[in-house]
């Protein structure tokens, strides 16, 4: 009957074979109330209740009795198994089965039509909601509610993206009223968003988010239809913008003020730069005029100690000698002074206790400064050690005193204190952040004024009289400072004193206890020696020549490197190379690189009259200008293995 009404059908013998074909399938079923009676009917159920949502196979269900599912209970179990049935009482007319057949076959391609639907439907909310949770703007639903206070007076959130939280700084919003997430600024909210329903009128506006300062820039609209009573907000966080138009419209506002102010700023910076750039200038230069200055000394310093060993029995020569010899050690102190200036003395660094140096220097400070200046040291317990080099130090700390007594003619009061100060970032300062202690020379004398003091520190500027002070006092506090990694600051006013700050960094270790005894000038021992000597200034090597021999050693003399190195290579036998630094062509390093290059048992020993000794060069080093007892010394430690020989060192 189906093949003749065109509709195709095929014959199971048993229910596993029907589902066998639902799942293949097919469009309907055509069932006997036999077949189901008696049979094993789990899985067909089982197909059945696993359909999609979408799905409802239609059945129809061949019966040998009719009457309502009063009168046939088969029927009603009948109708629990397959759901979708259709009854049909046997005998039956063969139009009413293929009117049945057909009307199910219209029934399953409408259950297809409704699948594309839901298909196409679901495909559109996961790109929906792949939109709502990847979208950079926030984007909620909001649902009125009806409050105690009258209908539409509050709203809850149905729906929330993540971008909320990042918005607007708020977390876990569904689910939550309004009045119970910011109930200061509640009304104001629900007031804008309920004109939005009531109106149908989208709006675009910018507010405040006060509970959390932040600005949003807002577009609300109805979700339709009205009836649901849901509003859409879309928004985005634009408090940084928000924040650069205020700065804007304050920067405008005070436009002239500021240009005002930035070129009080660039010419303040404009001048603290010429300030470096000429002490920079004034460093290099006094650094060279340092390094002639002891090349100068070197053969005077030396020439006058071989006189004063040969005329020592003539007292008027001697005492002559002996001031001649005075002046070239205030000369050398000069010269040092303006290698500290120029940041090229070699500093003896170490850990200081402050303190006890201060109070070491009290009998010292106070006979400076005299009686007529009344001496007040505040001096804590608990002071940390400070990194210095103890003998400039000293040194510094002399200065300061004595020129404030300078500026207290009258007499006065002079206090130092020593104190630790702790030094943060951006400091004006400008020093590197952390602990520092901090020496305060302070005088109640005639001050300076602001031309004065910003000169103060300048090489040779003196406001003394002519003979009364070299001008490189303050200058050389300034450059020990600069080089300890410290500061030094003045402040003064006319007619209220002055006061000088040192800050110097703090040590990581303790002090060491006690202090070296000065050695004495005794000439130190070693056998003769036969010595090349280096120098290209004639003056110096003449005067150097001197007192080797009148320490009892060969001289060989060679005017630059290229003839030490060819008397050398003719097979000259010397036990050390004395070697200035400072050579045209080639240098004292280069010399001694190329001696041991040829020689490496060959003892050399650096001369130098520029960086104070403390060249960094792996070489034993002497520092100009030079006595015999030093040059003994040098060869002496030379000869020995010891280490780089540095003046100061040897005089503690």
């Amino acid at each position: 009957m189906l093949a003749e009404a065109g509709l195709e059908a095929r014959a199971c013998e048993t229910l596993a074979d029907l589902v066998a074909e639902l799942d293949r399938g097919a469009g309907y079923a055509i069932v006997t109330e036999e077949a189901v009676a008696t049979a094993d009917v789990r899985a067909l159920s089982r197909w059945i209740g696993e359909q999609e949502e979408w799905s409802d196979v239609p059945f129809i269900l061949l019966t040998s009795r009719g009457g309502g599912l009063e009168r046939n209970p088969a029927a009603v179990r009948h109708l629990e198994l397959l759901g979708n049935v259709t009854f049909l009482e046997r005998p039956f007319h063969p139009t009413t089965l293929i009117s049945l057949a057909r009307a199910a076959i219209r029934a399953r391609r409408r259950q297809y039509e409704a699948r594309a639907r839901i298909v196409s439907i679901r495909e559109s909310e996961a790109r929906l909601r792949t939109l709502f949770d990847t979208m950079d703007e926030g984007f909620c639903v909001i649902e009125f509610l009806d409050g105690p206070i009258g209908p539409l007076s509050d709203y809850v959130h149905v729906q929330a993206n993540p971008a909320y939280e990042r918005h607007t700084g708020i977390a876990n919003v569904v689910g939550q009223k309004v009045r119970d997430m910011v109930g200061d600024e509640a009304e104001g909210w629900i007031e804008l968003y309920r004109g939005v329903l009531t109106s149908g009128e989208a709006i675009r506006f910018e507010r405040e988010l006060v509970a959390t300062r932040r600005h949003l820039e807002l577009a609300a609209f109805r979700v339709e239809p009205a009836s649901r009573r849901e509003v859409a907000v879309i928004f985005q966080d634009v408090t940084e913008r928000k924040r650069a138009e205020i700065a804007l419209r304050e920067l405008n506002e005070t436009l002239e003020r500021r240009v005002a102010a930035a070129i009080d700023e660039r010419e303040l910076a404009l001048a603290q730069l010429h300030e470096a750039q000429k002490l920079e200038t004034i460093g290099q230069l006094t650094g060279g005029v340092a390094h002639d200055f002891n090349n100068l000394l070197t053969p005077i310093t030396g020439a006058l100690d071989l006189l004063g060993k040969r005329y020592a029995e003539d007292a008027r020569a001697a005492r002559l000698i002996d001031g001649a010899l005075q002046s070239a050690e205030r000369a050398k102190t000069l010269v040092q002074r303006l290698l500290q200036f120029a940041r090229r003395q070699a500093l003896e660094t170490r850990a200081v206790d402050t303190v006890a140096l201060v109070e070491g220097m009290r009998d010292l400070i106070a006979s400076s400064v005299g009686g007529r200046v009344e001496l007040k040291l505040v001096l804590p317990d608990d002071l940390p050690p400070a990194l210095a080099d103890p003998n400039q130090l000293e040194l510094a700390l002399l200065n300061l005193c004595v020129n404030a007594r300078d500026a207290m003619p009258e007499g006065g009061r002079l206090t130092v204190i020593a104190a630790t100060e702790a030094i943060g970032p951006g400091s004006a300062l400008r020093l590197a952040p952390g602990a520092y202690v901090r020496l305060a020379v302070i005088d109640t004398g005639t001050g300076m004024d602001e031309a004065t003091l910003a000169r103060a520190i300048e090489p040779f500027y003196s406001t003394k009289e002519r003979g009364k002070g070299t001008g490189l006092g303050l200058s050389m506090v300034h450059g020990l400072a600069a080089q300890l990694g410290g500061a030094f600051v003045m402040t003064s006013k006319p007619g209220q004193g002055t006061r000088a700050d040192l800050y110097l960094p703090v040590a990581e270790r303790d002090a060491e206890a006690g202090a070296r005894q000065r050695a004495g000038e005794r000439i130190a021992e070693t056998r003769p020696l036969a010595v090349l000597l280096v120098d290209d200034e004639d003056l110096v090597r003449t005067g150097t020549a001197e007192m080797l021999r009148d320490l009892g050693h060969q001289v060989t003399e060679a005017s630059d490197g290229a003839a030490a190195l060819a008397a050398l290579d003719d097979g000259l036998s010397v036990d050390a190379v004395l070697t200035d630094y400072m050579m045209p062509r080639t240098n004292g390093a280069e010399l001694a690189a190329e001696i041991h290059r040829r020689r490496p048992d060959l003892l050399v020993l650096v001369v130098t009259g520029y960086a104070g000794g403390d060249l960094a060069l792996e070489l034993p080093q002497l520092a100009k200008p030079f006595r015999r007892a030093d040059l003994a010394a040098a060869l002496a430690a030379l000869t020995s293995g010891g280490k780089v020989v540095r003046l100061a060192e040897r005089r503690r």
